[in-house]
Formats: C-alpha cells, structure tokens, sequence
C-alpha cells in the first residue's frame, strides 16, 4: 500500500481523535509507518501557537485566522511534507478544512480567501483522503469534559462548523467519507478503518 496522506474532520467531542489512535494502531500492525500529528500544536512553534488559541484569551478573526496559518505551515513544512517524502502515512487531527468550517462559515470570513490562505500556507499540499466524523454538537460537547475557548463558543457557531463542513464535502465528495459518530466507538472505528484501507488498496 502507498503512503497517504489522511486528515480528520469533526466538530468538537466527535471522536475523531480517538479513531485516529486506533487507525494508527491498526496500520502499524500492517507494517506501515505512520505519522500520527494534530494541528495546532505540532512541534515546538505549534504547541505556542495551539496555547495562545485554545487557553489565551479573546482574539479577533483575523488574528485567530493567522495564527492558525502560521502554525500549518511550519507544520506542513517540517513534518508533513518530510515524513510524506518518506513514504510514511501521516494522519493529521483537523488540516486546512477546519479553518474554512470555523473561521469561514462559523466567524464569518471569506471562504474563498481562505482557501487561498490555505493553499499558500500548505504550498497547495491537500489531503488524500478526509474523514468527517459527523455528529450533532450538543451531544459531542456534552463528551467533553473541560472545554477550552473554541468548544465554550455557543452552540449555533458549532452548528454552522457542522454546516461548513458539510458544505466542503459537498464540493469535493470525492475526497471525504461521512463517519456516523453517533455510533459506538468501535464501530465508528471499524468503519473509519475500512475507508482508509480500501482508499490506500486503490492508490
């Protein structure tokens, strides 16, 4: 099976961090090497920037939109990219589409733009495969045990996250699979297993 480059999509309290873990288990004991990584916060810049965005205080759009720039692209520069080169698999909790379904849809900012944001922070690097783990917001910050200042937002801005993201599936549906997160555990898991393998066979 070929390298791929696999992101993980939801609203907050979806599960998808939990799937991830468990897909990275399962390709490893198919003798692939993976490269598990969350964004913000990878790396040294990265867990600065994932501070001042989810614990600091309020932020304007603009700046909480940079921020979050600045760290995928030092992300995407010194750990997705390389490790891609490798020939390992990398999957990576929340990439570019988070910035759309949030800063875009959710706060109001140009979608458009940030697509184009997006692509010059990544040097146009996209995804192979995403998976949106899909589930009301009320039930998935209910899952949460601490919130931090994106999950305390009130709950018609996670809905439009869930719109958003919704709406970016819709426009590229070759690239997304829908995960039932409502579901037990496991079989979200089985089911976020199964997409993956059958899209890393037919690479």
């Amino acid at each position: 099976m070929a390298s791929m480059f696999i992101t993980f999509e939801g609203t907050e309290g979806s599960g998808k961090s939990t799937a991830l873990a468990g897909i990275a288990h399962a390709l490893r004991q198919r003798g692939l090497t993976v490269l598990c990584t969350r964004e913000p916060g990878a790396g040294d810049l990265g867990a600065s920037i994932r501070q001042a965005l989810l614990f600091g205080g309020q932020l304007a759009p603009e700046t909480e939109l940079f921020l979050f720039l600045a760290d995928r692209a030092e992300h995407t520069a010194k750990m997705i990219r390389p490790a891609l080169e490798r020939g390992e698999t990398v999957l990576c909790d929340r990439y570019g589409d988070s910035t759309v379904a949030y800063q875009g849809h959710a706060r109001g900012l140009s979608v458009e733009r940030l697509r184009e944001l997006n692509s010059m922070a990544t040097r146009a690097l996209r995804p192979d495969l995403t998976l949106l783990f899909d589930l009301e917001p009320s039930l998935g910050l209910a899952r949460l045990a601490e919130k931090d200042r994106m999950d305390a937002e009130p709950i018609a801005f996670h809905e439009k996250v869930r719109a958003g993201f919704h709406e970016e599936m819709r426009l590229d549906p070759g690239r997304w699979v829908l995960m039932d997160a409502a579901q037990e555990p496991g079989e979200v898991l089985s089911r976020a297993l199964e997409a993956v393998v059958s899209r890393l066979e037919n690479r």
